[in-house]
């Protein structure tokens, strides 16, 4: 008796089938990551949920879910919506809950470049001549008197009593300063900190 050949499965050089799809165990880990997914989703808030790339059915199958009261139906919807979800486009979905859960990465870069450059021009007044050149619509006389109370409080701030507050008024002024300023391509100095 001879074995037949599924269509979809090569053979090799034994003539015996070979699968070369995912294991079922693959298959079920999937799954779960799919319903923990969903489950996700089902926790957001119901704007954010709006803003995710869900299907229409899917996205109200997660209100639903937000809805039911009772513990068994909550499961048995979550469940639902763990089987929806292998339609949707889950790396999408995963991307913007983690962009909220843990801000932008280009955020996060841009803050740290501001904050470099604040504690640059604190330092520098040559970095404030050179920033100012690449800035030229900057109110000169605040941002020189931002600098100047800045550093008056940073001056201050080291000569405190132990379990004494700092001072940052002005040191978190500038920072908003500089961020209303900021321009969306990086200037050569904030580069040159980097």
């Amino acid at each position: 008796m001879t074995i037949q050949n599924p269509k979809n499965m090569p053979q090799d050089d034994s003539d015996k089938p070979v699968y070369d799809g995912p294991s079922k165990s693959q298959v079920k880990r999937d799954m779960h990551d799919l319903l923990d997914l969903g489950k996700a989703v089902v926790e957001l808030s119901r704007d954010q949920v709006k803003q995710l790339p869900l299907s229409e059915r899917l996205e109200d199958a997660v209100l639903l879910a937000q809805k039911t009261t009772s513990r068994e139906g909550r499961r048995r919807q979550i469940h639902f919506v763990g089987k929806l979800m292998r339609d949707a486009p889950a790396e999408l979905i995963r991307q913007q809950l983690e962009t909220w859960a843990n801000g932008s990465v280009e955020d996060t870069r841009a803050m740290h470049r501001l904050e470099t450059l604040r504690e640059r021009l604190l330092g520098s007044d040559e970095a404030l001549t050179e920033w100012l050149s690449q800035n030229p619509g900057v109110d000169v006389q605040s941002i020189r008197a931002q600098i100047r109370a800045a550093r008056r409080e940073q001056t201050a701030n080291t000569s405190l009593q132990p379990g004494q507050e700092p001072q940052r008024k002005n040191f978190r002024a500038l920072f908003q300063t500089l961020k209303s300023v900021q321009r969306p391509s990086t200037t050569p100095l904030e580069a040159s900190s980097d």
